[in-house]
């Protein structure tokens, strides 16, 4: 075979020719694949390649779970509730990984951001149409974790200056039932199911302007107290939700106890129904998302709040996550939706205000 002077010389002595053509292709690529995979030289470079793979893997493994519509295992679903956040840990990872000038990993974090900023929009999943007919009534629902009780004072001042029709209470301690049973507040909501637990986190109620009876409620570690509300004629079926948070752990229970309320909602018919309370999940989780999917509508993201945390009041509303929702089905349209501040507990209230209307065909 001919070579010629500058191949050769490139050969070197005692080296093979270089190959040509499409076999010369293919043996470059190993070596263009290990340039790329390469670490930068320098020890400053390497140092600062080095500490850019941490955050970005962690930014991936959860993203990908998004992707891949599973909570995984700790910390996924933990850091499944902060899924916006994630986008400082990719921008600290393009950050080190410019400085260090290193190709891979900047196209590494720019990949990992982009699909971020892809699972930060809302979910819609398995909305229902809108609603048509007349509407029968205007409801102002409200839902609120009093986080063992404290926050029973800063309740009965919500209830007095935005009052609500129905209000699903969580963490409602015996000292709360004794304030809900006051002569004003039944006075007010004269209609109510109280199920206290064997804990101060346990306990929850339903407060109800309007007639209401009770139903037997989903099964939970904590409890969740159900009723059927009459409003203008209309049957209105009413949950509230307090599944165990996802701890470490307890990953099992918290996806069997978000599972029951899915069922409930599943089995609904086709009554309106609204689910108000703690989630502890975030529409990033697959197992709040499961539950969307059974053609519920989320109160504040159908009003433009989807992103507006609820959870922990201390950081909110700069840095938290929405965890206590209003999920209403077809027959019942959000108009507007506000997260209110109550002393004393780690969650804000949830304020939305729905349309009832009859009958769907």
């Amino acid at each position: 075979m001919e070579t010629t002077v500058a191949e050769d010389q490139a050969a070197g002595p005692g080296r093979p020719p270089a190959p040509r053509g499409a076999r010369g292709t293919v043996a470059r690529l190993p070596r263009a694949v290990a340039r790329l995979l390469r670490l930068p030289g320098g020890r400053a470079r390497r140092w600062a390649a080095w500490c850019a793979v941490p955050p970005l893997a962690v930014v991936s493994v959860v993203v990908l779970c998004r992707a891949a519509d599973t909570d995984g295992i700790t910390p996924i679903p933990q850091l499944l509730a902060f899924l916006p956040w994630l986008l400082v840990p990719a921008a600290l990872g393009l950050l080190l990984s410019t400085a260090a000038r290193w190709p891979l990993g900047c196209g590494w974090a720019l990949a990992a951001a982009a699909a971020t900023g892809w699972f930060i929009q809302p979910y819609d999943g398995g909305s229902p149409p809108e609603p048509r007919g007349p509407v029968l009534a205007r409801l102002r629902v409200m839902t609120a974790n009093l986080e063992f009780g404290q926050a029973r004072e800063g309740l009965l001042s919500a209830l007095r200056r935005e009052r609500p029709d129905l209000v699903a209470v969580q963490e409602c301690d015996t000292r709360c039932a004794e304030a809900l049973d006051s002569a004003a507040v039944r006075g007010a909501y004269p209609y109510r199911s109280v199920a206290l637990g064997d804990s101060a986190a346990a306990g929850s109620a339903i407060l109800s302007r309007h007639p209401l009876t009770r139903t037997e409620g989903v099964r939970g570690t904590l409890r969740m107290p159900g009723a059927v509300v009459r409003v203008a004629g209309q049957r209105l079926r009413m949950q509230v939700a307090h599944p165990m948070p996802p701890m470490p752990g307890q990953l099992d229970l918290w996806r069997t106890e978000l599972g029951r309320l899915r069922a409930y909602a599943d089995g609904r018919g086709g009554e309106p129904t609204l689910i108000a309370g703690d989630f502890n999940a975030t529409q990033d989780h697959a197992a709040l998302r499961a539950l969307l999917d059974t053609g519920l509508r989320d109160g504040a993201r159908a009003t433009g709040e989807s992103r507006t945390p609820s959870w922990p009041s201390a950081t909110t509303p700069f840095l938290g996550a929405q965890i206590d929702h209003v999920l209403v089905s077809r027959g019942l349209r959000p108009r507007t939706a506000r997260f209110l501040d109550l002393p004393h507990t780690d969650h804000r209230a949830l304020l939305v205000e729905l349309d009832l209307y009859g009958p769907q065909s």
